[in-house]
Protein backbone atom coordinates (compact mmCIF):
# COMPACT_ATOMS: atom_id res chain seq x y z
CA UNK A 1 0.00 0.00 0.00
CA UNK A 2 1.44 3.08 -0.93
CA UNK A 3 1.57 6.15 2.23
CA UNK A 4 -0.95 8.60 2.06
CA UNK A 5 -0.12 12.32 2.49
CA UNK A 6 -0.35 13.42 6.19
CA UNK A 7 -3.07 14.49 7.52
CA UNK A 8 -4.13 18.10 9.58
CA UNK A 9 -4.26 18.40 13.45
CA UNK A 10 -7.79 19.47 11.94
CA UNK A 11 -8.56 16.80 9.98
CA UNK A 12 -6.66 13.84 12.76
CA UNK A 13 -8.74 16.21 15.81
CA UNK A 14 -11.98 15.08 13.66
CA UNK A 15 -11.76 11.14 13.20
CA UNK A 16 -10.73 10.74 16.58
CA UNK A 17 -13.21 13.09 18.31
CA UNK A 18 -16.10 10.83 16.36
CA UNK A 19 -14.19 7.69 18.44
CA UNK A 20 -14.19 9.71 21.25
CA UNK A 21 -18.29 10.13 20.93
CA UNK A 22 -18.75 6.05 20.09
CA UNK A 23 -16.00 4.03 21.18
CA UNK A 24 -17.83 2.30 24.16
CA UNK A 25 -16.76 -0.66 25.67
CA UNK A 26 -13.27 -0.50 26.88
CA UNK A 27 -9.49 -0.61 25.52
CA UNK A 28 -10.10 -3.92 23.53
CA UNK A 29 -13.31 -2.62 22.07
CA UNK A 30 -11.02 0.47 21.16
CA UNK A 31 -8.45 -1.27 19.09
CA UNK A 32 -11.15 -2.54 17.45
CA UNK A 33 -13.03 0.75 16.20
CA UNK A 34 -9.08 1.77 15.44
CA UNK A 35 -8.32 -0.73 12.99
CA UNK A 36 -11.94 -0.15 11.35
CA UNK A 37 -11.14 3.36 11.15
CA UNK A 38 -7.45 3.45 10.20
CA UNK A 39 -6.79 0.23 8.54
CA UNK A 40 -10.27 -0.67 6.66
CA UNK A 41 -11.73 2.69 6.24
CA UNK A 42 -8.97 5.27 5.58
CA UNK A 43 -6.03 3.32 4.85
CA UNK A 44 -3.79 5.28 7.24
CA UNK A 45 -2.07 2.09 8.15
CA UNK A 46 -1.15 -1.58 6.89
CA UNK A 47 -2.69 -4.57 8.96
CA UNK A 48 0.77 -4.79 9.46
CA UNK A 49 1.72 -1.53 10.79
CA UNK A 50 -1.13 -1.45 13.02
CA UNK A 51 -0.50 -4.93 14.76
CA UNK A 52 3.01 -3.60 15.13
CA UNK A 53 1.58 -0.70 17.39
CA UNK A 54 -0.72 -2.71 18.97
CA UNK A 55 2.18 -5.34 20.34
CA UNK A 56 4.40 -2.01 21.07
CA UNK A 57 1.54 -0.90 23.44
CA UNK A 58 1.13 -4.17 24.91
CA UNK A 59 4.38 -4.60 26.19
CA UNK A 60 4.41 -1.21 27.88
CA UNK A 61 2.32 -0.16 30.83
CA UNK A 62 -0.27 2.14 30.52
CA UNK A 63 -3.88 2.86 28.28
CA UNK A 64 -2.69 0.74 25.44
CA UNK A 65 -5.62 1.99 23.00
CA UNK A 66 -4.77 5.44 24.14
CA UNK A 67 -0.84 4.96 23.70
CA UNK A 68 -2.05 3.19 19.89
CA UNK A 69 -4.70 6.32 19.16
CA UNK A 70 -1.90 8.93 19.91
CA UNK A 71 1.13 6.67 17.91
CA UNK A 72 -1.80 6.83 15.26
CA UNK A 73 -1.70 11.16 15.55
CA UNK A 74 1.84 11.38 15.02
CA UNK A 75 2.63 9.16 12.22
CA UNK A 76 -0.24 10.92 10.82
CA UNK A 77 0.42 14.65 11.49
CA UNK A 78 3.49 14.61 13.96
CA UNK A 79 3.30 16.08 17.55
CA UNK A 80 0.10 18.69 16.71
CA UNK A 81 -1.27 15.62 14.93
CA UNK A 82 -0.38 13.58 18.24
CA UNK A 83 -2.25 16.31 20.39
CA UNK A 84 -5.01 16.62 18.16
CA UNK A 85 -5.68 12.31 18.37
CA UNK A 86 -5.42 12.56 22.65
CA UNK A 87 -7.82 15.72 23.01
CA UNK A 88 -10.32 14.36 20.97
CA UNK A 89 -10.34 10.83 21.99
CA UNK A 90 -9.73 11.48 25.67
CA UNK A 91 -12.14 14.78 25.66
CA UNK A 92 -15.63 13.45 25.71
CA UNK A 93 -14.44 10.90 28.53
CA UNK A 94 -12.82 13.52 30.28
CA UNK A 95 -15.99 16.23 30.22
CA UNK A 96 -18.42 13.51 31.21
CA UNK A 97 -16.48 12.46 34.42
CA UNK A 98 -15.79 15.97 35.62
CA UNK A 99 -19.20 16.84 34.99
CA UNK A 100 -20.19 13.63 36.98
CA UNK A 101 -18.10 14.78 39.32
CA UNK A 102 -19.93 18.32 39.81
CA UNK A 103 -23.03 16.46 40.25
CA UNK A 104 -24.73 14.19 38.19
CA UNK A 105 -24.53 11.19 40.52
CA UNK A 106 -28.15 12.39 40.67
CA UNK A 107 -28.66 10.32 36.99
CA UNK A 108 -28.06 7.17 39.52
CA UNK A 109 -26.82 3.38 38.22
CA UNK A 110 -27.12 2.63 34.69
CA UNK A 111 -25.44 -0.45 34.73
CA UNK A 112 -28.93 -1.88 33.60
CA UNK A 113 -29.97 0.31 30.72
CA UNK A 114 -31.09 -0.67 27.73
CA UNK A 115 -29.23 1.53 25.44
CA UNK A 116 -25.81 0.71 27.19
CA UNK A 117 -26.57 -3.21 26.80
CA UNK A 118 -26.65 -2.27 23.24
CA UNK A 119 -23.37 -0.41 23.10
CA UNK A 120 -21.47 -3.78 25.07
CA UNK A 121 -23.48 -5.77 22.08
CA UNK A 122 -21.84 -3.16 19.34
CA UNK A 123 -18.46 -3.81 21.17
CA UNK A 124 -18.63 -7.47 20.99
CA UNK A 125 -19.32 -7.15 16.73
CA UNK A 126 -17.41 -4.61 16.42
CA UNK A 127 -13.83 -6.32 17.94
CA UNK A 128 -15.58 -10.20 16.27
CA UNK A 129 -14.86 -8.33 13.02
CA UNK A 130 -11.07 -6.46 14.49
CA UNK A 131 -10.59 -9.96 15.11
CA UNK A 132 -11.32 -11.93 11.82
CA UNK A 133 -9.88 -9.26 9.67
CA UNK A 134 -6.57 -9.57 11.75
CA UNK A 135 -6.82 -13.20 11.37
CA UNK A 136 -7.18 -13.44 7.82
CA UNK A 137 -4.10 -10.87 7.40
CA UNK A 138 -1.62 -11.31 10.19
CA UNK A 139 -2.36 -15.62 10.63
CA UNK A 140 -3.72 -17.58 7.87
CA UNK A 141 -1.12 -18.48 5.54
CA UNK A 142 -0.67 -21.52 3.24
CA UNK A 143 1.59 -24.40 4.97
CA UNK A 144 3.83 -24.60 7.63
CA UNK A 145 3.97 -21.00 8.72
CA UNK A 146 0.00 -20.63 8.46
CA UNK A 147 0.21 -23.28 11.06
CA UNK A 148 2.60 -22.19 13.04
CA UNK A 149 0.77 -18.71 13.44
CA UNK A 150 -2.56 -20.52 14.18
CA UNK A 151 -0.88 -22.23 17.08
CA UNK A 152 0.23 -19.16 18.85
CA UNK A 153 -2.49 -17.29 18.40
CA UNK A 154 -4.97 -20.35 19.63
CA UNK A 155 -2.08 -20.75 22.42
CA UNK A 156 -2.47 -17.13 23.66
CA UNK A 157 -5.47 -17.14 23.85
CA UNK A 158 -5.81 -20.06 25.82
CA UNK A 159 -2.93 -18.87 28.11
CA UNK A 160 -4.73 -15.61 29.07
CA UNK A 161 -8.18 -17.63 29.59
CA UNK A 162 -6.82 -20.05 31.78
CA UNK A 163 -4.59 -17.50 33.99
CA UNK A 164 -6.13 -13.70 33.29
CA UNK A 165 -4.05 -10.76 33.89
CA UNK A 166 -1.13 -8.27 32.60
CA UNK A 167 1.85 -11.07 33.82
CA UNK A 168 -0.34 -14.21 31.45
CA UNK A 169 -0.62 -11.34 28.54
CA UNK A 170 3.41 -10.79 28.71
CA UNK A 171 4.24 -14.10 29.05
CA UNK A 172 2.03 -14.70 25.66
CA UNK A 173 3.36 -12.28 23.71
CA UNK A 174 7.06 -12.89 24.87
CA UNK A 175 6.45 -17.03 23.58
CA UNK A 176 4.90 -16.22 20.71
CA UNK A 177 7.50 -13.65 19.73
CA UNK A 178 10.33 -16.61 20.67
CA UNK A 179 8.81 -19.46 18.43
CA UNK A 180 8.10 -16.98 15.80
CA UNK A 181 11.64 -16.22 15.05
CA UNK A 182 12.71 -19.98 15.63
CA UNK A 183 10.12 -21.44 13.03
CA UNK A 184 9.51 -18.24 10.74
CA UNK A 185 12.64 -16.96 9.87
CA UNK A 186 14.80 -18.52 7.09
CA UNK A 187 11.97 -20.55 5.47
CA UNK A 188 10.14 -17.29 3.27
CA UNK A 189 7.40 -17.25 5.13
CA UNK A 190 8.67 -13.25 6.89
CA UNK A 191 8.65 -10.53 4.53
CA UNK A 192 10.18 -7.07 5.80
CA UNK A 193 7.07 -4.41 4.78
CA UNK A 194 6.99 -0.98 4.35
CA UNK A 195 8.15 0.46 7.85
CA UNK A 196 6.65 3.03 9.97
CA UNK A 197 7.83 6.31 8.86
CA UNK A 198 8.37 8.10 12.34
CA UNK A 199 8.75 12.17 12.48
CA UNK A 200 11.18 11.89 15.28
CA UNK A 201 14.90 10.21 15.74
CA UNK A 202 16.05 7.63 18.14
CA UNK A 203 18.24 10.50 19.93
CA UNK A 204 14.29 11.97 21.09
CA UNK A 205 12.98 8.90 22.21
CA UNK A 206 15.94 8.13 24.30
CA UNK A 207 15.06 11.67 25.57
CA UNK A 208 11.32 10.80 26.18
CA UNK A 209 12.18 7.58 27.70
CA UNK A 210 14.73 9.20 29.84
CA UNK A 211 12.33 12.66 31.03
CA UNK A 212 9.36 9.54 31.25
CA UNK A 213 11.95 8.32 34.20
CA UNK A 214 13.45 11.24 35.27
CA UNK A 215 9.53 11.70 36.22
CA UNK A 216 8.94 9.09 38.15
CA UNK A 217 12.68 9.49 40.52
CA UNK A 218 11.31 13.01 41.01
CA UNK A 219 7.85 13.81 41.30
CA UNK A 220 7.71 11.67 44.82
CA UNK A 221 10.77 14.21 46.11
CA UNK A 222 8.55 17.23 44.95
CA UNK A 223 5.50 15.59 46.20
CA UNK A 224 6.17 17.62 49.25
CA UNK A 225 5.99 20.60 48.14
CA UNK A 226 1.79 20.95 48.17
CA UNK A 227 -1.48 18.81 47.24
CA UNK A 228 -0.99 19.69 43.61
CA UNK A 229 2.41 17.87 43.50
CA UNK A 230 1.39 15.30 45.18
CA UNK A 231 -1.58 14.32 43.50
CA UNK A 232 0.56 14.50 40.00
CA UNK A 233 2.56 12.21 42.03
CA UNK A 234 0.22 9.74 42.67
CA UNK A 235 -1.65 9.43 39.46
CA UNK A 236 1.74 9.45 37.25
CA UNK A 237 3.17 6.60 39.40
CA UNK A 238 0.07 4.58 38.62
CA UNK A 239 0.00 5.29 34.96
CA UNK A 240 3.59 4.14 34.65
CA UNK A 241 3.73 1.55 36.78
CA UNK A 242 0.20 -0.27 35.43
CA UNK A 243 -0.03 -2.84 33.15
CA UNK A 244 -3.39 -4.37 31.56
CA UNK A 245 -5.44 -0.98 31.34
CA UNK A 246 -7.68 0.73 33.36
CA UNK A 247 -9.34 -1.96 35.67
CA UNK A 248 -5.74 -2.42 36.61
CA UNK A 249 -5.09 0.64 37.68
CA UNK A 250 -7.78 1.23 40.44
CA UNK A 251 -5.69 -0.01 43.24
CA UNK A 252 -3.17 2.03 42.90
CA UNK A 253 -5.03 5.04 42.54
CA UNK A 254 -7.83 4.02 45.46
CA UNK A 255 -4.27 3.81 47.48
CA UNK A 256 -2.80 6.79 46.73
CA UNK A 257 -5.70 8.81 47.29
CA UNK A 258 -8.02 7.73 49.41
CA UNK A 259 -8.50 9.09 52.43
CA UNK A 260 -5.96 11.83 51.67
CA UNK A 261 -7.95 13.22 49.02
CA UNK A 262 -10.96 11.90 48.69
CA UNK A 263 -13.17 9.30 50.95
CA UNK A 264 -13.77 5.64 49.72
CA UNK A 265 -17.33 6.50 49.11
CA UNK A 266 -16.83 8.61 46.32
CA UNK A 267 -13.68 6.70 45.04
CA UNK A 268 -16.10 3.87 44.45
CA UNK A 269 -19.21 6.20 43.15
CA UNK A 270 -17.53 7.37 40.55
CA UNK A 271 -15.77 3.77 38.91
CA UNK A 272 -19.62 2.86 37.41
CA UNK A 273 -19.73 6.12 35.64
CA UNK A 274 -16.18 5.98 34.03
CA UNK A 275 -17.57 2.26 32.74
CA UNK A 276 -20.99 4.14 31.33
CA UNK A 277 -18.88 6.56 28.71
CA UNK A 278 -17.01 6.31 25.83
CA UNK A 279 -13.19 6.68 25.69
CA UNK A 280 -10.90 5.30 27.56
CA UNK A 281 -11.23 4.34 31.16
CA UNK A 282 -8.33 6.22 32.55
CA UNK A 283 -10.17 8.89 32.44
CA UNK A 284 -11.56 7.32 35.72
CA UNK A 285 -8.66 10.06 37.11
CA UNK A 286 -10.19 12.72 35.89
CA UNK A 287 -13.51 12.41 38.23
CA UNK A 288 -11.17 11.93 41.26
CA UNK A 289 -9.11 14.74 40.40
CA UNK A 290 -12.45 16.76 40.83
CA UNK A 291 -14.06 15.19 43.58
CA UNK A 292 -11.11 15.57 45.76
CA UNK A 293 -11.39 18.17 48.22
CA UNK A 294 -8.41 19.59 48.82
CA UNK A 295 -7.51 21.42 45.55
CA UNK A 296 -10.13 23.59 43.23
CA UNK A 297 -12.67 21.10 41.21
CA UNK A 298 -10.95 22.32 37.84
CA UNK A 299 -7.20 21.81 38.88
CA UNK A 300 -7.37 19.04 40.66
CA UNK A 301 -9.17 17.27 37.45
CA UNK A 302 -6.86 18.68 35.33
CA UNK A 303 -3.64 17.62 37.16
CA UNK A 304 -5.12 14.21 37.01
CA UNK A 305 -6.12 14.03 33.66
CA UNK A 306 -2.74 14.80 32.17
CA UNK A 307 -0.40 12.67 34.62
CA UNK A 308 -2.30 9.78 34.44
CA UNK A 309 -1.93 9.87 30.70
CA UNK A 310 1.68 11.09 30.67
CA UNK A 311 3.98 8.31 31.57
CA UNK A 312 2.33 6.43 28.65
CA UNK A 313 2.98 8.75 26.18
CA UNK A 314 6.24 9.24 26.88
CA UNK A 315 6.87 5.45 26.52
CA UNK A 316 5.11 4.94 23.51
CA UNK A 317 6.52 7.73 21.66
CA UNK A 318 10.08 7.22 23.02
CA UNK A 319 10.08 3.78 22.11
CA UNK A 320 8.34 3.94 18.73
CA UNK A 321 11.92 5.03 16.69
CA UNK A 322 13.98 1.72 18.12
CA UNK A 323 10.57 -0.59 17.41
CA UNK A 324 10.67 0.88 13.65
CA UNK A 325 14.26 0.35 12.99
CA UNK A 326 14.15 -3.01 15.08
CA UNK A 327 11.05 -4.60 13.86
CA UNK A 328 12.34 -3.80 10.20
CA UNK A 329 15.24 -6.39 10.51
CA UNK A 330 13.98 -10.03 9.04
CA UNK A 331 15.05 -11.82 12.05
CA UNK A 332 13.40 -9.43 14.35
CA UNK A 333 10.18 -9.67 11.58
CA UNK A 334 10.06 -13.04 12.24
CA UNK A 335 9.93 -12.49 15.93
CA UNK A 336 7.02 -9.63 15.88
CA UNK A 337 5.32 -11.84 13.29
CA UNK A 338 4.77 -14.14 15.75
CA UNK A 339 3.98 -11.45 18.33
CA UNK A 340 1.65 -10.20 15.72
CA UNK A 341 -0.30 -13.74 15.66
CA UNK A 342 -0.32 -13.82 19.63
CA UNK A 343 -1.70 -10.16 19.79
CA UNK A 344 -4.69 -12.04 17.57
CA UNK A 345 -5.10 -14.50 20.30
CA UNK A 346 -5.04 -11.84 22.44
CA UNK A 347 -7.66 -10.15 21.30
CA UNK A 348 -9.79 -13.71 20.61
CA UNK A 349 -9.90 -13.97 24.38
CA UNK A 350 -11.02 -10.57 25.14
CA UNK A 351 -13.99 -11.20 22.79
CA UNK A 352 -14.98 -13.94 24.91
CA UNK A 353 -14.21 -12.19 28.47
CA UNK A 354 -14.51 -9.74 28.93
CA UNK A 355 -16.91 -9.03 26.30
CA UNK A 356 -19.13 -11.43 25.10
CA UNK A 357 -19.69 -13.20 28.96
CA UNK A 358 -20.81 -9.41 29.96
CA UNK A 359 -22.57 -8.38 26.81
CA UNK A 360 -24.07 -11.86 25.52
CA UNK A 361 -26.43 -12.67 28.59
CA UNK A 362 -29.67 -14.36 26.28
CA UNK A 363 -30.88 -14.95 22.98
CA UNK A 364 -31.58 -11.37 22.51
CA UNK A 365 -28.28 -9.63 23.02
CA UNK A 366 -27.05 -12.85 20.63
CA UNK A 367 -29.59 -11.86 17.74
CA UNK A 368 -28.87 -8.13 17.76
CA UNK A 369 -24.68 -9.33 18.02
CA UNK A 370 -25.61 -11.06 14.82
CA UNK A 371 -27.28 -8.25 12.87
CA UNK A 372 -24.61 -5.94 14.50
CA UNK A 373 -21.94 -8.52 12.62
CA UNK A 374 -23.64 -8.59 9.38
CA UNK A 375 -23.89 -4.66 9.11
CA UNK A 376 -19.94 -4.46 10.27
CA UNK A 377 -19.26 -7.15 7.43
CA UNK A 378 -22.06 -7.09 4.32
CA UNK A 379 -23.86 -4.18 4.69
CA UNK A 380 -20.23 -2.38 5.27
CA UNK A 381 -21.68 0.30 7.39
CA UNK A 382 -19.02 2.68 9.42
CA UNK A 383 -18.80 1.24 12.87
CA UNK A 384 -20.08 4.53 14.29
CA UNK A 385 -23.72 4.09 12.84
CA UNK A 386 -23.45 0.30 14.03
CA UNK A 387 -22.60 1.91 17.49
CA UNK A 388 -25.27 3.74 17.53
CA UNK A 389 -27.87 1.58 15.83
CA UNK A 390 -27.41 -0.79 18.75
CA UNK A 391 -27.82 1.65 21.38
CA UNK A 392 -31.86 2.67 20.16
CA UNK A 393 -32.57 -1.00 19.72
CA UNK A 394 -30.99 -1.63 22.72
CA UNK A 395 -33.07 0.78 24.52
CA UNK A 396 -36.44 -0.52 22.88
CA UNK A 397 -35.23 -4.11 22.94
CA UNK A 398 -33.16 -4.98 25.60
Amino acid sequence: MPPRAPNTPAQIFRVFLRLGLTSFGGPVAHLGYYRAEFVTRRGWLTEAQYADLVALAQFLPGPASSQVGLSVGLLRGGGWGLLAAWLAFTGPSAALMFAFALGLSRVGDVSGAGWLLGLKVAAVAVVAQAVAGMWSSLVAEQGRPGQIKAGLALGAAALVLIWPGAAAQMLALLLAGLVGWRGLVGNGAVQVGQALSLPLTRRVGAALLGLCAALLLLLPLLSVLGPAWALADTVYRAGALVFGGGHVVLPLLEAGLVPTFLPAETFVAGYGAANAVPGPLFTFATYLGAAQTVLPAWAGALIATVFIFLPGALLMVGALPFWATLSARPAARAALSGVNAGVVGLLLAALYDPLFTSAITGPRPLALALLAYAALTAARLPAWAVVGGCAVLGAAAL
